[in-house]
């Protein structure tokens, strides 16, 4: 790993909100105004609200100095797990603009998307951000934390990356992983 290189961040349990799983609640993104994702998160957690930022970090340059940061994996984006009819909480939230939704319905994630990248984060896998794709092989997880995740698989130089996109967000992240750990789905 070069300098450069993003360094994954591991969201350690003590930190992640109480898992309180209610009928009728999925994942969801709230859309937050710019840089604002870290304070946004940290307010839903005060209020009990579970949910899930999934950072990553990376060395930036200044004229004067470099300093490693925590970025969002997602840029703009905050997951809640809530009841649709609880909206009104997180959409209350100073920093919070709108839940992603299409035709005024808040659009559900998939869950095992979201809970593969929280637990492959947990185990330390390297993740980045990674352009939207929609072209290219798509794969299924077969072992490891991010077993039973879909998503598409690409080439860089000599390893193999897994981008998992979302699509309601249309936004992706690349991880990389083994060729043993995954299969075809096409």
């Amino acid at each position: 790993m070069s300098a450069g290189d993003p360094i994954p961040v591991s969201i350690p349990a003590a930190g992640r909100t109480p898992e309180i799983r209610t009928a009728g609640a999925n994942w969801y993104a709230a859309y937050t105004n710019a840089r604002h994702e870290k304070s946004v998160a940290r307010q839903l957690e005060e209020r009990s609200i579970n949910c899930f930022l999934p950072l990553y970090r990376s060395w930036h340059r200044w004229a004067d100095r470099r300093k490693q940061v925590e970025l969002a994996l997602f840029p703009g984006y905050v997951f809640v797990h809530i009841d649709p009819r609880e909206r009104l909480r997180v959409l209350q939230l100073p920093g919070v603009v709108r839940l992603v939704s299409f035709n005024g319905i808040p659009a559900p994630l998939p869950e095992i998307d979201i809970e593969g990248l929280r637990n492959g984060l947990e185990q330390g896998i390297y993740a980045q951000p990674h352009p939207y794709l929609r072209a290219g092989h798509r794969v299924r997880v077969i072992r490891g934390p991010l077993a039973g995740a879909r998503g598409i698989l690409v080439r860089k130089k000599d390893k193999l990356r897994f981008v998992i996109s979302i699509d309601v967000l249309m936004r992706s992240v690349a991880v990389e992983l083994n060729a043993e750990d995954i299969v075809a789905t096409d």
